[in-house]
């Protein structure tokens, strides 16, 4: 491992793919300094990146977007062939599904690989950033068939919500290679970076990416399993988590309770990483009861808005602050709000729902049980129970006494521990959050 300071020199790079990853790299290393195309198939979102649109909602990549173009560091094209013949790195950042066994489906980045492979100049360096299975590196040099090639995998380690700060203050940039000169090439891209440089064997550098999302996602749910025996002895999981976090063998990072985990990685990751387990002959118990209990949350949350209904949950209202998986981003992939929400709906509940990222009348299957309303007072209004669902801070100045009025239940379910709970009683409110006495 070797820490690198050193100014980078200039690299000529394309980035395949401008979703979550590819656009934050492609950015990233356009204001590193190197020369940046991001190829994207869909030519209508090229077209909005070319007009400085971005497709999502991440906190400082407009304006790295716009920096890099200004500068002439980067653009963007449709045409992948006919631009990978003159770039050194070729970064792959391909979505990987989830498939229905559990296993990563690498489709995308197969056919992205078998199609730009015989275009590529000799010595190009391919670079795996998407999230994919031991072994993929191989799997990539093969459908590559060139030998002049090299594969490294560099997993990305980026947060919804604060990628760009991510790629630019990493804690570590992982490197995994066979061909050791691709890795330190590869590596001399990010040298400008005040991280630790860590270079390994491709094996060992995507196992790395797995077992990271496996072990964050192990202390949600455990944090959540803590905070239902907080609520069974009537301890209170804040004062809980402020005394595990002084401990510095566990700090307090990923210990705040809620209805759930999820987003485009953590389901995909740890299903993906108990596959994985399975195929070399390993059951992972342990992983498999960290899911387990994640599913358990959805009922919990679902639970505790049917006590808040004082009834049945068939024919009730109940609104929901929040359906992204979280806050700062407008993903909705696997939220537990909508998870949840399904529930509901399953359940015979009207559900109705405000997020400052969602409009009305969006068309997205994920919103199927759910109706979409232009303000959070609207989305209260009649409502027998509210629940805070996404941790948005501006659910923290909404009027508490006008929700009471707009109210017809009275109680407030915070699935975020959110909101003081001392201000939704002196609404008139009942409130139940996670964990909380």
């Amino acid at each position: 491992m070797t820490t690198c300071h050193n100014d980078p020199v200039s690299a000529r790079v394309a980035v395949v793919g401008t979703g979550y990853v590819g656009l934050t790299t492609a950015a990233a290393l356009a204001h590193l300094g190197h020369d940046v195309v991001g190829i994207d198939i869909d030519a209508a979102k090229v077209e909005r990146l070319r007009r400085g649109e971005l497709p999502i909602l991440e906190a400082g990549l407009d304006e790295l977007v716009a920096e890099g173009v200004a500068a002439g560091r980067l653009r963007f094209t449709t045409d992948g062939i006919g631009t990978v013949g003159d770039r050194r790195f070729v970064f792959l950042c391909v979505p990987t599904p989830q498939g229905a066994d559990g296993a990563a489906d690498l489709s995308y980045i197969q056919e992205a690989a078998r199609t730009l492979g015989p275009h590529l100049a000799s010595d190009t360096v391919v670079v795996n950033k998407s999230t994919v299975p031991v072994g993929s590196a191989r799997v990539v040099a093969a459908e590559l068939r060139r030998d002049d090639v090299s594969v490294v995998s560099n997993p990305e380690f980026l947060r919804e919500g604060s990628a760009v700060a991510d790629f630019l203050k990493p804690d570590r940039v992982v490197i995994g290679s066979d061909d050791r000169a691709a890795a330190l090439d590869t590596a001399e891209l990010y040298s400008s970076l005040n991280a630790p440089i860590m270079i390994t064997d491709p094996a060992s550098a995507e196992t790395i990416k797995y077992a990271s999302n496996a072990f964050l996602a192990t202390k949600l749910s455990f944090i959540n399993a803590v905070a239902a025996v907080c609520e069974a002895v009537g301890a209170d999981v804040a004062d809980v988590v402020t005394g595990m976090g002084y401990d510095t063998r566990i700090g307090r990072e990923f210990l705040r309770p809620g209805p759930g985990w999820g987003g485009s990685c953590f389901p995909k990751d740890t299903l993906a990483m108990v596959r994985i387990a399975a195929d070399a002959g390993y059951d992972f118990g342990l992983l498999k009861g960290v899911v387990e209990v994640n599913d358990q949350q959805f009922d919990r949350v679902v639970d505790k808005i049917r006590r808040g209904v004082a009834g049945p949950l068939e024919g009730a209202t109940v609104a929901l602050w929040g359906l992204t998986f979280k806050a700062r981003t407008d993903d909705l992939r696997d939220s537990p709000a909508l998870e949840v929400a399904e529930r509901l709906s399953k359940a015979g509940a009207k559900v109705v729902a405000y997020d400052p990222t969602v409009e009305p009348g969006r068309s997205d299957p994920s919103l199927e049980s759910v109706q979409v309303t232009a303000t959070a007072l609207e989305a209260v209004t009649g409502a027998d129970v509210l629940a805070v669902m996404t941790e948005w801070d501006q659910f923290r100045w909404v009027d508490l006494g006008e929700v009471a009025e707009a109210m017809s239940g009275a109680t407030v379910i915070d699935g975020r521990n959110l909101l003081n709970p001392t201000d939704v009683r002196a609404a008139g409110l009942r409130y139940d959050g996670i964990g909380r006495s």
